[in-house]
């Protein structure tokens, strides 16, 4: 498919409500000649009239592909939210799929929700964690639209009262996709899912000086456990194949099992979790352990048959590396107790602990200052130090009117070093960090982006409320 570039300088060159309306993208143009790509199924004789009466310069054409003019003005030209969402679909085009697909990921959207209520139907992205509202669809073109999507997917059309999972792999990335059963009909998740991870760099994701200087000491040991912990959304597996690549060389025998296999790394060995086949993590981590691995990656530790085997893989002189869900690095050990682990076992095998989340940035355009008001905070809280001005959301074209734009990532990193792997031994590790002050937690690193006026109050709230 043929990209389309736009400069800076020629992006002005047409308002984006013409752009849109029009269909076209500007080549190059000067005071009395503008050129723009268009659509080579267009009316150009008639668009040209009306857009030579409206500029009042001469235009000129160079047909493009529909699928091309359509990923441009997603990038280039994004509309305001109000005018994206009272946009209609056109479901009878062949490649509309398509256009939807490249259009979420030049958004940088995550998933895709078609949903179907009594009266409507929608579609919405994901962007920046946050559902937008993108297309209107009529209720009686949803079928259509839903069966495209099962062909696309290789799933059965025929089957609408059972939950179905496929995949679609594109030229770019790979789609996961999830029909489920609703009252009205059957709403549709599709999961974009990155297919190159060669350009995660690990000193790029979030994580301080002395937080990473600890990180690349503890994977670069030859053996023992590193555990992520999050919620989901949180970019532990971004955080994972960061580290990968760092560690993946001709001199190592890397093996994964991951549901989903979100991205693809040349060199590694990845295995797609099949659980209605028996093939889970603590099956795939026994055979794991027959294929002479140096460094083992598991999705995620579920349940103590799985915990129990990374121990014992670690203990042999593998690296493991895996994710968890809890709500901070500490949290992490308590929640393995837990599960059953001995804590000998857990003091003598676990290098690091690393909680993370990731929060949406305030928009640099609209941002608001306002002065801060404690009684907004959560009972109880704590402040670290005081702070006269927070920033509020208010809300632009450039950040579609939801006042955020971009996230960042913040890091809880606990270092097991040996006074930790005394406390481990003794049940005591809660105790040890409970009174530390020099111990950063996630609710301290999101207060830290609070008070520099980088997000705001509500988008930490729930940081501040769990730790």
């Amino acid at each position: 498919m043929e990209e389309i570039a736009v400069t800076q300088d020629n992006q002005h060159l047409i308002s984006s409500d013409l752009a849109n309306h029009y269909k076209v993208v500007p080549k190059s143009g000067n005071d009395a000649l503008l050129e723009l790509f268009i659509d080579d199924n267009q009316n150009q004789d008639v668009i040209k009239d009306e857009l030579e009466l409206l500029l009042g310069k001469e235009v000129s054409f160079f047909s493009c592909s529909n699928m091309a003019i359509e990923k441009a003005l997603s990038l280039y030209y994004r509309k305001d939210r109000e005018s994206v969402n009272s946009k209609s679909l056109n479901i009878d085009k062949n490649d509309f799929l398509e256009n939807l697909l490249y259009e979420a990921k030049s958004l940088k959207s995550s998933d895709i929700h078609f949903e179907i209520y009594e009266n409507s139907a929608r579609i919405r992205f994901r962007i920046d964690g946050q559902l937008i509202e993108r297309y209107k669809v009529e209720k009686d073109n949803y079928l259509e639209l839903v069966n495209k999507v099962k062909i696309k997917s290789k799933l059965n059309i025929t089957e609408k009262r059972l939950p179905q999972d496929g995949r679609i792999t594109n030229e770019s990335f790979d789609i996961r996709v999830s029909v489920l059963p609703t009252l009205y009909g059957e709403k549709i998740v599709m999961r974009l899912l990155g297919q190159d991870a060669s350009n995660i760099d690990l000193s790029t994701l979030g994580l301080k000086s002395e937080e990473l200087e600890m990180y690349l000491e503890a994977v670069r040991k030859p053996n023992g456990i590193i555990l992520i912990s999050g919620p989901t959304g949180s970019g532990k597996t971004t955080t994972l194949y960061a580290t990968l690549r760092l560690l993946n060389d001709n001199h190592r025998n890397i093996v994964t099992v991951e549901d989903p296999i979100e991205y693809t790394l040349k060199g590694i060995n990845q295995v797609q979790l099949k659980e209605d086949i028996g093939l889970t993590f603590a099956s795939a981590l026994r055979s794991f352990l027959r294929q002479d691995p140096d460094i083992i990656m598991l999705g995620e530790i579920r349940d103590p048959e799985t915990a129990m085997m990374a121990i014992r893989a670690s203990l042999t002189g593998h690296l493991v590396l895996s994710t968890i869900h809890t709500n901070s690095a500490v949290g992490t050990i308590s929640r393995i107790i837990d599960m059953g682990i001995p804590s000998y076992l857990i003091a003598e095998t676990l290098n690091l602990s690393v909680a993370q989340r990731l929060v949406r940035k305030l928009c640099e355009d609209c941002k608001k200052e306002t002065p801060v008001n404690i009684d907004d905070f959560p009972l109880n809280f704590n402040f670290p130090y005081t702070i006269d001005k927070c920033y509020k959301p208010s809300g632009c074209n450039k950040c579609y009117h939801t006042g955020y734009r971009g996230r960042t990532a913040i890091y809880e990193v606990l270092n097991i070093d040996n006074k930790t792997a005394s406390a481990i031994k003794n049940n005591a590790v809660v105790e040890l960090f409970e009174n530390n002050k020099e111990y950063k937690t996630l609710s301290d690193k999101a207060f830290d982006i609070f008070a520099k006026g980088e997000t705001s109050l509500e988008e930490i709230y729930s940081i501040l409320i769990n730790l």
